[in-house]
């Protein structure tokens, strides 16, 4: 899935604007202007649409998690991922909203999309795991629909 896609998934889903997600990017020690966010909200159709980088995305998720449940200040910052996968993604969504096996498999089955237990666990392995498996677009997407079901209601 295309950052700009999960960048505007998560926008809806928080209910904040432009300048938020600068604040949010922020927190994780990284500098985006409100434009720059603007040109990646936008539709690839969209005239002025730029391609969201991994890096941005990155401190994005890592800003999210901070903003979600606080900074701590006992640990020292982890490196930034990259390249950013869906796998990541689903990663740091499941650590800043604070989700369990059992949330996850409630938020999949709210949007439709089932997935058994050896599945999902699948996905938060390390790569080059026997049992990883790489977490594809339609799940991702799936999980995002979800995930702004639960919380938007």
């Amino acid at each position: 899935m295309i950052h700009n896609d999960v960048l505007r998934s998560l926008r809806y889903l928080l209910d904040v604007n432009d300048a938020k997600l600068t604040d949010i990017i922020k927190l994780s020690g990284y500098e985006v202007s409100t434009a720059d966010i603007a040109t990646y909200l936008k539709k690839e159709d969209e005239e002025g649409f730029v391609r969201c980088p991994d890096e941005v995305i990155a401190h994005f998720l890592d800003g999210l998690v901070i903003f979600k449940r606080g900074k701590d200040d006992s640990r020292a910052p982890l490196p930034v991922e990259l390249p950013v996968t869906n796998n990541i993604v689903m990663k740091k969504l499941r650590v800043a909203f604070e989700l369990k096996e059992d949330d996850l498999h409630a938020i999949l089955k709210a949007a439709d999309f089932p997935v058994s237990k050896p599945e999902l666990s699948a996905l938060f392995r390390k790569v080059g795991h026997n049992n990883y498996r790489p977490c594809g677009d339609q799940l991702l997407r799936n999980f995002l629909k979800g995930l702004t079901l639960r919380v938007r209601g």
